[in-house]
């Protein structure tokens, strides 16, 4: 029987069983569609990575031998609509069963369900075999529960595929040690240069323009640096376990202008693309540690572990088990546009211009940047959800939406009311002074709440927390900030309020 299997951009995993016999009766299809290019503008950077780790990874299979049919952006037969393309297809070669691949995107699983309705031959959805978990498994985990932690999923995974444990108990005592790895970068600590895979995409460049697909940000064609390939991917891996993960869990919430890489791994595009499988990472980061117990912290690599083992697998669960309607929370009602300078970097902010600056670059910030700078301070201004999603979702190269959603409405936001996190994270000039670098090179006093050069991230924070006391003032974990702010004079309190209304009404010229 003649079967269409269709394979997405997000979807490059060569272990799956689909691959691992050879049939002539299986055609495989890959697209490069407008549709996945406009629904929100993408970074440069993230197009071309993708085209690229579609095309090595049809290449790859095949050499293998497997039938590939790929529709490039330029090809007239492609309708850039999955739908129009699939249907095309069936007719054109006499395809008499269809095949996908589960998405990870509501979008597109709602898309499939309605194409495989109006076909007149059979069709079949099959995992990925790409997560830990399945789509409902944590839906499940925590069902007739009043409060999710993800906390206690971890713990649940990390029992159940027997990660860093010894016998019951986990390895050195308990299960989390993201206390130990809060530390600010050193002066003296000699930082790595970032590897970079040398890749030619000028033609992608090229095929871009003339197609008229629009994007932003930056890319230097002869240092373009993110792995497309599984070889240069586990390449990458294996630079990060020799190379920087002694140092990871102690600055991985640093922040400093020296450097826009540090000691993160940057496979979590590899990652998402199903280029690398979560599995091999977090066992071979396991099994280098006990190879190397006296060099490397355990900190370090439970961190890094807990990064996919629990929070990756925690928020795709998240997503879909409130999808749709989680894309359209907004707690706080924030109706503001996001400043242009988001799209520039040209603001006084210094934490904000680096940050920004660097995701133009690289396509490229680390956790803490993502959080605590940019989406700490569209939290504070009171920007539309909306627009902080789409921003994160066509900025960043690892950026899919079950991932980026659920990190920045949730994590991020708190669009979601607390669902993914137990209170905002919110905090003021004072946090970007103990975490990084960015302050002593900046326009405005970390130390002043008011007045001329008072830093906007002090009188927002101060705005915020009076705004939503009706909100959080019951929270627990906000008990000790509104006591604070409390034993301030009313006298005091206008003052820091008049100031973050001044800022709020010029946030394109901060």
């Amino acid at each position: 029987m003649k079967t269409l299997r269709l394979v997405l951009g997000d979807q490059l995993n060569q272990e799956h069983s689909w691959f691992e016999e050879l049939n002539e009766d299986h055609l495989y299809v890959m697209m490069e569609m407008k549709q996945e290019l406009t629904y929100v503008k993408h970074h440069v950077q993230k197009v071309i990575a993708f085209f690229l780790a579609m095309r090595e990874f049809k290449r790859d299979l095949e050499a293998k031998g497997h039938q590939f049919l790929y529709l490039t952006l330029d090809n007239p037969e492609n309708y850039h609509q999955l739908e129009k393309n699939v249907q095309r297809i069936i007719a054109t070669h006499k395809i008499q069963r269809f095949e996908f691949q589960l998405p990870d995107e509501y979008r597109l699983d709602e898309q499939l369900a309605s194409i495989c309705q109006k076909l007149n031959i059979p069709f079949q959805a099959v995992d990925t075999e790409h997560f830990l978990t399945k789509r409902e498994e944590l839906g499940g985990f925590f069902k007739g529960k009043k409060q999710w932690l993800m906390e206690s999923f971890y713990r649940y995974m990390r029992k159940k595929h027997g990660i860093l444990m010894n016998g019951p108990d986990p390895i050195g005592g308990q299960w989390n040690f993201d206390h130990d790895n809060r530390n600010k970068m050193p002066k003296d600590v000699s930082l790595p240069v970032p590897k970079i895979f040398q890749k030619k995409v000028e033609d992608i460049q090229k095929l871009l323009d003339e197609s008229g697909v629009a994007t932003f940000g930056n890319i230097d064609p002869k240092k373009f640096i993110w792995p497309v390939s599984q070889t240069d991917a586990k390449e990458l891996f294996q630079y990060f376990l020799s190379h920087l993960l002694p140092h990871f869990g102690r600055y991985q919430d640093a922040m400093t202008t020296k450097d826009w890489s540090l000691f993160h791994s940057r496979i979590s595009f590899a990652l998402n693309t199903k280029i690398l499988n979560p599995k091999y990472v977090i066992e071979a980061t396991e099994e280098y540690y006990r190879q190397h117990e006296e060099e490397i912290p355990l900190p370090a690599v439970e961190g890094f572990i807990r990064q996919i083992l629990g929070w990756r697998e925690y928020m795709r669960g998240i997503y879909w088990h409130h999808m749709p309607d989680y894309a359209k929370t907004n707690f706080f009602n924030h109706k503001r546009v996001l400043p242009e300078w988001y799209w520039t970097g040209k603001t006084k902010m210094k934490c904000l211009s680096h940050s920004i600056e660097q995701s133009l670059d690289y396509a490229y910030a680390h956790h803490i940047q993502r959080l605590m700078v940019t989406g700490n301070f569209a939290l504070l201004a009171g920007i539309d959800p909306n627009e902080v999603d789409a921003w994160y979702l066509g900025v960043y190269i690892d950026a899919i939406e079950w991932v980026e959603i659920t990190n920045t409405r949730g994590m991020s936001q708190f669009a979601d009311g607390g669902v993914v996190a137990t209170k905002p994270y919110v905090a003021s000039a004072n946090y970007m002074h103990k975490m990084g670098d960015y302050c002593s090179q900046c326009h405005y006093n970390y130390k002043s709440k008011t007045g001329e050069g008072s830093c906007p991230f002090n009188s927002l924070y101060w705005h915020f927390i009076d705004r939503n006391k009706e909100k959080l003032g019951k929270n627990p974990r906000m008990g000790m900030i509104y006591r604070v702010w409390g034993k301030n004079s009313e006298e005091k309190k206008n003052q820091i309020l008049q100031q973050a209304d001044t800022y709020l009404h010029q946030l394109n010229e901060l």
